[in-house]
């Protein structure tokens, strides 16, 4: 009867440690793609900025410099960028610059 108890025991910390909080993760991820609208800027899992210019069922269109646009999969969104993202539309050099200040 112990033997039972410990069993049952290690299943149901099994399911509070790893099982609930990766369904929260995927439950987020839904969430996430569902909300995604047309000129939302996001962060691909590929590490790709881009803003959303248009949005079929599992496809998106990012302009992700001005005039280059790629199709991505809708689940490779990773995140949605706050507005007022600092690293958005740099110009040529401009990251150059941005890493001599950073050293200096």
């Amino acid at each position: 009867m112990p033997q039972l108890i410990i069993l049952v025991a290690m299943f149901a910390l099994l399911w509070v440690f790893l099982i609930m909080p990766q369904r929260r993760r995927m439950q987020a991820q839904r969430e996430l793609h569902a909300r995604i609208e047309v000129g939302d800027e996001i962060l691909t899992v590929g590490g790709l900025i881009g803003r959303i210019r248009s949005a079929q069922d599992e496809e998106l269109v990012l302009e992700i410099a001005p005039g280059t646009e790629v199709r991505v999969a809708r689940r490779s969104v990773a995140s949605v960028l706050e507005p007022g993202y600092e690293g958005r539309h740099l110009e040529p050099g401009a990251a150059a610059e941005q890493d001599e200040e950073v050293r200096s």
